[in-house]
This record gives C-alpha cells, sequence and structure tokens, in this order.
C-alpha cells in the first residue's frame, strides 16, 4: 500500500516536473524569437539622425544618470502635456454595466458600457478567458470595436487572438466618430476642442486601463495596449503618456513624423492638427491645404515622436512596422534603446517589418508573443 502511495506520488511530481520543463521552454522559446526582433540592422545600428536627443537637457547639457533622466523625463511629459492640452480628471472608479453575456469558445463575451471622457459613454467587449486566478489583459483599440473580437478585416482581431490564449482582453473603438469621420474624440465638443484629439483618445485608453484594473479576473501589473494604423498611433499615445500601462505593441501607426507619407498624417486635426470646423480638406500638405493648428508648430520647434517614445523606458514596446514603418524607423528608436542603456536595460525594444501595411499572420504572431513573454511568461519566471 505505501509502496503504491510513493509511486503515485513519484508519478505526480514527475508529471509536474515535465508541465514545469515545457512551460519554461515555452518560455525560452517566446524570448529567443523577440530577441532577434531587438536588435537593429548593421546600417541603422548606431544612427541616431537629426532627431534631438531626449538624454539632453532643455538646456542642451547630457543627461548620464538615472536621476537626470527621471527629472528630464518629468519635463519632456509636461512639456508635451502643455502642448496638447491637459486631461481632464481620469475617471479612476468607473462604472461598468453589462449590456450583454455570451460564451465564446474558451472566453465569456461581455458587452459593456462605461464613461472614457467626461462627455462620452462608449461600448465595447470586454473577454474573459476561462480559469481561476489573475491574468495579464490587453486593450485592443481601432476604429470600431467589433473588429478586435473577429467580426471585421482579417488579422486585425487582436482582443480574440489573446483571448484564446488565456488573456483577459477589452476591445474598443471609436465608433460614432467613425461614422461621422471625425474619428477621435474632442474635449469638451468638436466645435472647441481644449484637448489634441490624439491626446483625448489617450486618455480614454488611460480610462480604460481603470476598467481592466478595477476587474477581479485582471492583475493590474500586467496590462498592455495593442493597435493598428489608427489604432496604432492611439495606443503609441496611450502607453507613452499613462505609466500605468506595462507595455505596448503599436502596429505601423508612423512612430515619427514623416509628411511624404499619407497615412503617417499627424497634421490632419483628428490627430494633432486640430482647428475648429470646417477642416482643411484630408491629404498631403501642400502649399494650398497647410496644415493647421499645433502640428506645424510642433514641427517648427524641432519637436518628434521619439520624445514620447522615450517616455517608455524601461517599459518595452513593440512596433509592428509595414509600410509606413520601415527599417529606418531604427535611427528615432535608437534614442529610446539609449535611454534604456543608462537605466541598465536592453532588448526593451522591439521591430518587425513587412512590406505592406495590413498585419499578417507572421506579424501577428511576434505581436503575440511579445504579450506572452512580457505579460505572461515573467510573471511566472
Amino acid at each position: 500500500m505505501q509502496v503504491g502511495l510513493l509511486h503515485t506520488i513519484g508519478l505526480c511530481l514527475l508529471t509536474l516536473g515535465v508541465i514545469a520543463q515545457s512551460a519554461s521552454a515555452q518560455s525560452s522559446t517566446a524570448r529567443e524569437r523577440l530577441r532577434s526582433y531587438t536588435q537593429p540592422p548593421v546600417q541603422f545600428a548606431e544612427e541616431l539622425g537629426s532627431y534631438r536627443s531626449p538624454l539632453r537637457t532643455a538646456s542642451g547639457d547630457p543627461i548620464t544618470t538615472a536621476e537626470g533622466w527621471r527629472a528630464r523625463r518629468e519635463e519632456l511629459r509636461a512639456e508635451w502635456m502643455e502642448l496638447m492640452g491637459q486631461w481632464p480628471p481620469l475617471n479612476t472608479r468607473p462604472e461598468v454595466e453589462v449590456l450583454d453575456r455570451q460564451q465564446r469558445e474558451n472566453f465569456q463575451q461581455l458587452t459593456i458600457r462605461f464613461r472614457w471622457t467626461p462627455e462620452n459613454l462608449t461600448t465595447g467587449y470586454l473577454l474573459l478567458p476561462e480559469g481561476a486566478g489573475k491574468k495579464p489583459a490587453v486593450v485592443c483599440v481601432y476604429y470600431e470595436p467589433e473588429t478586435g473580437i473577429g467580426l471585421g478585416s482579417e488579422n486585425r482581431d487582436f482582443a480574440l487572438q489573446l483571448a484564446r490564449r488565456g488573456f483577459v482582453t477589452l476591445s474598443l473603438g471609436t465608433t460614432e466618430a467613425t461614422q461621422a469621420k471625425t474619428y477621435a474624440l474632442y474635449h469638451p465638443s468638436l466645435e472647441a476642442a481644449q484637448v489634441q484629439p490624439l491626446s483625448m483618445l489617450a486618455y480614454a485608453a488611460a480610462n480604460a486601463w481603470y476598467v481592466l484594473a478595477s476587474r477581479p479576473e485582471v492583475d493590474e501589473k500586467r496590462i498592455g495596449i495593442v493597435g493598428h494604423s489608427f489604432g496604432g498611433k492611439w495606443a503609441m499615445f496611450a502607453s507613452c503618456l499613462f505609466d500605468q500601462y506595462a507595455c505596448a505593441a503599436w502596429s505601423d501607426p508612423g512612430i515619427v513624423f514623416d509628411e511624404a507619407r499619407g497615412s503617417v498624417n499627424y497634421w490632419e486635426p483628428w490627430y494633432l492638427g486640430y482647428h475648429p470646423p470646417p477642416w482643411r480638406p484630408r491629404g498631403l500638405i501642400t502649399k494650398e491645404n497647410p496644415a493647421r493648428g499645433l502640428y506645424p508648430r510642433l514641427v517648427a520647434s524641432g519637436r518628434d515622436l521619439h520624445e514620447l517614445h522615450a517616455l517608455m523606458a524601461p517599459r518595452p514596446f513593440l512596433v509592428s512596422g509595414g509600410s509606413e514603418d520601415s527599417p529606418q524607423r531604427w535611427v528615432p528608436l535608437n534614442h529610446t534603446r539609449a535611454v534604456n542603456r543608462l537605466l541598465g536595460y536592453e532588448d526593451r525594444v522591439a521591430m518587425t517589418n513587412r512590406p505592406l501595411h495590413a498585419p499578417n499572420e507572421e506579424s501577428n504572431a511576434v505581436i503575440y508573443d511579445f504579450f506572452q513573454h512580457w505579460l505572461m511568461d515573467q510573471a511566472n519566471e
């Protein structure tokens, strides 16, 4: 009897050991796959371009200590927030209404509504995987929330795919604004916005973080954000401006200003070029159709979005680059890599590249590896 019991215990321990080794191997594999995307091509490895270094003070002195960077970081964020307009108070205790609940595959899908700006409620989808214990979570942003849960264009269903992998996900979008072709969020109104619309999208995503953090299923220390194109810009500004996001993946947003690219259109009034309607005709900047609002002032003063990227350090981020973010974007990314090195970190900035703007299975697989490593595996190591 005792021998049989010992034999059973031994088999259980052996099984647990095999499972642990398998999980460790999967974690190691994801980490190794990601590492190859954290090294720029040789021709861009040390290139910093003409971008103004975030590792210099406002007076131009070099920053050489972590303490110096922390001070400069606060200055940079404050400067950008002043330029773009200060956020209203965050909705740190959101009231979330559940409108519908259904079982899908290995998760529950809740249709929820909450206040994401002082003026607006939004409706989105909260996906809750089966299983006990606190889980990592990801906010997924796009033109509307249905695409994220698999009801739109292919390879943009980030919320669905991550829920299948055990992540709590929240899929959100600007449905009404997209239908009206105003796309973003305007505070206090479309006619008299006091915050640049792209920054207001970031504010809304910060409130979405509190929705997830308030859930008993979610580990608030392990919440990330992802988006493609318009959603990529949105995810980038949200994660850079709101420190609570643990990591982020930005799919082909155009990570810096580039006036030759029609999709890197930060000058448009629904991003950083807000002006009261009627709006400039949509399209590239020309003499006949100049940029208006804040955007031309940012460019004239030498500002660029690498300053926002640096606010992520040492939090990890992945650029899932396509037609708008080619390998040459390593030049501005090298500035954040330099901040990470100053702080004692490596391999916190990653980029993949594909020829087309649209995501594909290969580029998305790296996004899922990224969140698996930084939000799931890191907690288990």
